[in-house]
């Protein structure tokens, strides 16, 4: 027979028990949010703030029509968009191929993967600095061997807008597809290997594989890729403005690149201008994006 003092104790320790459980939790909560403080402030000052002030500067609309009355405007803008169209599509196909080629076990691939790996890994200033010294067309590397192997004197390859914008676009992709190559090298690794073997024992071809197995398993992942490279290359300045300058003349501007031609000029708002004009790209590319991810 129980004594009032043990019915007591036992009403007693089932409520304190879920009391204590409560207060290790709200302790972990305050500490929790107390971590998230800093990152907060980061993202206030780095982020945001610069962003706003951005937008301030920007929010006069004479500042628009002066930019939509400069030519060099309309031609920024083509250019911006062949970058886009052109030299993403042609990086994203080219790094679903070479997918299938680093994803196979053999020792020299591996070792041809470490050199492959390279262009993304370095800097960008002092590589696409070296290529264009290397197409300097009076002492350049390039216009020498040409000179020497026929007798003839090599293109001035900077100074003709549609091939010195043509070369920006190589320097982009050879810059930046090592790193897509991983993702969808990562994507294949996903796909059970049953699903291969089960179509080698039916008869399919390596064309019939990949559409009827790789393509659908990766179809998401590389539609998600191709949208954030999109998005990061229209804030990619370095393949433009450090392999030509902008020029000649002005011609093979992108987006990213004409805010500093008017940061050059002292002009802030047109600068900040150029740059507000890229989000009617950037914001549906990003809401596509999120739609894809959340499905």
């Amino acid at each position: 027979m129980s004594t009032p003092s043990t019915a007591l104790t036992a009403a007693v320790a089932p409520r304190s028990a879920p009391a204590s459980r409560a207060r290790i939790s709200s302790q972990w909560e305050f500490w929790g949010r107390l971590l998230v403080v800093p990152y907060l402030l980061i993202f206030l000052v780095f982020v945001l703030f610069p962003v706003c002030y951005g937008l301030w500067l920007a929010r006069h609309p004479e500042s628009y029509v002066k930019l939509f009355d400069d030519p060099i405007f309309f031609r920024t803008a083509v250019n911006t968009v062949v970058f886009l169209v052109v030299g993403i599509n042609i990086k994203m196909v080219i790094a679903m191929i070479l997918s299938g080629f680093f994803i196979q076990a053999r020792w020299w691939i591996k070792a041809l993967s470490l050199v492959f790996i390279l262009p993304w890994a370095l800097p960008s200033i002092p590589t696409i600095l070296s290529v264009r010294f290397m197409l300097n067309p009076e002492w350049g590397v390039v216009n020498t061997l040409i000179f020497r192997m026929t007798g003839l004197d090599g293109p001035n390859w900077l100074n003709d807008p549609t091939l010195a914008l043509s070369l920006s676009m190589v320097m982009h992709i050879w810059k930046s597809l090592p790193f897509w190559t991983l993702i969808l090298i990562a994507g294949r690794l996903g796909i059970p290997s049953e699903q291969y073997e089960a179509a080698s024992v039916d008869g399919a071809t390596s064309w019939q594989k990949f559409r009827y197995i790789t393509w659908p398993s990766m179809r998401t992942l590389y539609l998600t890729s191709t949208i954030l490279s999109m998005i990061w290359t229209l804030g990619d300045f370095n393949s433009v403005y450090l392999l030509t300058g902008g020029g000649p003349a002005d011609l093979t501007h992108v987006l990213a690149t004409l805010g500093i031609r008017y940061l050059r000029l002292d002009q802030v708002d047109l600068a900040m201008a150029s740059i507000v004009v890229a989000l009617p790209l950037v914001l549906p590319l990003v809401y596509f994006m999120m739609k894809r991810l959340s499905k």
